[in-house]
């Protein structure tokens, strides 16, 4: 059973640009399907988790809003990092779903249970992971990624009962 998703930021929740302005402040967009899915995942008793190699605080911010309480920036060594929280968590590989886009993402996304990356990802991450989704990053692949988790797990019903 997947009790944890483990996202990517940059390339999956963001469309991988990062905008400067003038001051130096940095910009990022987020998909608002996304944050919907990752909420209703957390509200149907699972657990979520970032880990990325930028440092942001617009992705602090991003997390709280969602109620992501695991996230860990600036990580170079990703798969180290999982094995952390797994071990925080009481879990293993096989109750993790992962999200990645490039390479940094290619030693987890080999682990985890089931592996997804956005239509636009690297060609080597495309042909490593189980699902390639239809929808490129920044564009609603986390909620796809959900949706299909939703009904791998059989948890169809559970989801509903959220919205009825």
């Amino acid at each position: 059973m997947i009790e944890l998703i483990v996202i990517d930021v940059d390339g999956t929740l963001t469309d991988g640009k990062i905008y400067y302005t003038d001051h130096g402040d940095e910009l990022k967009a987020f998909n608002i399907k996304d944050g919907l899915m990752i909420k209703s995942w957390n509200m149907m008793g699972k657990k979520s988790a970032i880990i990325t190699g930028r440092t942001s605080n617009i992705v602090d911010k991003r997390a709280k809003e969602l109620d992501i309480t695991v996230v860990r920036q600036g990580i170079k060594d990703k798969k180290t990092e999982l094995d952390k929280i797994l071990k925080e968590l009481g879990l293993n590989y096989n109750n993790v779903a992962f999200i990645g886009d490039d390479m940094n993402d290619y030693t987890l996304l080999k682990r985890v249970k089931y592996s997804f990356c956005p239509f636009d990802a690297n060609t080597i991450i495309q042909d490593l992971v189980k699902y390639r989704l239809h929808k490129n990053g920044g564009e609603g692949c986390v909620a796809e990624m959900i949706d299909i988790l939703i009904k791998k797990e059989k948890l169809e019903n559970e989801f509903l009962k959220l919205w009825v």
